[in-house]
């Protein structure tokens, strides 16, 4: 009966030990890839978002409203301006910016960046309706600062001729390199500012609406809706208001207010706003005050800045959002609490 004899192969153990070096090799190649990646992604990163920036057209913003005469006169100019991705190519609500802002922030979020190679690049992304301390705290994420810096940092734009505490921070991913100081930091947003709102903004619809005017309705169209449809809708039920004297009656400033008065308990600069607010004492309480509040409210997209300017022709004067996000608005209060009535079961 024949036998099997197991005999043993030199080559095929050679061979059985190639597969371990090609792993070795293979395991070794992957890891400098990953390194590289690491070390050279976000210096690709950055200038994908400042290409961005420098490819967004720079054009003078379109005006549909004249307080002076009281009269809204849609400007097809302000479609098409809402209706391109390039005018808001460097604004958060840009679908490509959001990308790569996002992504950004993400990376100069991970533990131990700051001890990468590519820790000279870092990110920080301003997100539209953020309060003055909430971008500080933005930036304090990333560049580490202390209370000292934090506060130098406030009181240099505090100290900029015609600044307002908020509406000149705008929202966009902001690449930081190095090491910078406040005032290098400082000399970098002013410059997205001025090339992004005040270099747009001409002397003619300075004449109409002051830019501060502007900021200050925009900030609370940012707090009030994501949409810039619903944006130029409501815009135009604030200059209904202020034309007929009435009340805003925005719950924004409420909360502005809120915060303001308890500085942010608890780290809430936007909380929840409750009957009671109404009586609330400040100059921001726009259901207690007639007329816009004294400053901005936070810190406006683009868009919103476009929305103040241009509102939707509406014969509005009250809105509200169901519970499932819907947008209503009425030109009497009956028709308003009938809908509150319907949608909420209570007046408001």
């Amino acid at each position: 009966m024949p036998r099997l004899i197991k005999l043993s192969n030199p080559k095929k153990t050679r061979s059985s030990n190639t597969p371990i070096h090609r792993h070795i090799v293979s395991g070794l190649l992957v890891g400098l890839f990953v390194a590289l990646s690491v070390f050279l992604f976000p210096s690709f990163l950055s200038f994908i978002i400042q290409d961005t920036k420098s490819d967004a057209i720079v054009k003078p913003f379109p005006i549909s409203v004249n307080p002076h005469t009281q009269l809204i006169v849609e400007n097809p100019e302000a479609d098409l301006y809402f209706q391109s991705e390039t005018a808001f190519q460097t604004d958060t609500r840009s679908r490509t910016s959001d990308f790569f802002g996002q992504i950004a922030t993400a990376i100069s979020s991970i533990p131990g960046y700051s001890l990468l190679g590519s820790a000279g690049i870092r990110f920080v992304t301003v997100y539209p309706g953020f309060r003055q301390e909430e971008v500080v705290r933005a930036f304090d994420r990333v560049l580490s600062w202390d209370k000292k810096t934090e506060q130098s940092f406030i009181e240099t734009f505090d100290n900029t001729k015609n600044s307002v505490s908020e509406g000149k921070f705008i929202p966009g991913t902001y690449v930081i390199e190095g090491s910078p100081s406040v005032d290098e930091i400082h000399a970098m947003i002013q410059s997205r500012f001025e090339e992004t709102i005040a270099d747009r903004y001409s002397a003619e619809t300075e004449n109409i609406v002051p830019l501060h005017q502007a900021l200050t309705i925009a900030s609370m169209l940012e707090r009030e809706t994501n949409s810039p449809e619903e944006m130029r809708i409501i815009s135009g039920i604030i200059w209904n208001r202020l034309w007929n004297n009435m009340p805003l009656q925005i719950d924004a400033t409420l909360q502005y207010a809120k915060s303001t008065a308890n500085k942010g308990k608890g780290g809430q600069w936007w909380p929840k706003v409750v009957p009671n607010d109404k009586y609330i004492k400040s100059p921001y309480n726009t259901y207690a005050n007639k007329g816009l509040p004294p400053a901005p409210i936070s810190n406006p997209s683009i868009a919103a800045v476009v929305a103040a300017i241009n509102p939707k022709q509406t014969d509005c004067v009250f809105y509200f959002h169901d519970k499932k996000g819907i947008f209503y608005c009425t030109p009497t209060y009956e028709e308003h609490v009938a809908l509150l009535k319907k949608y909420y079961g209570q007046g408001k």
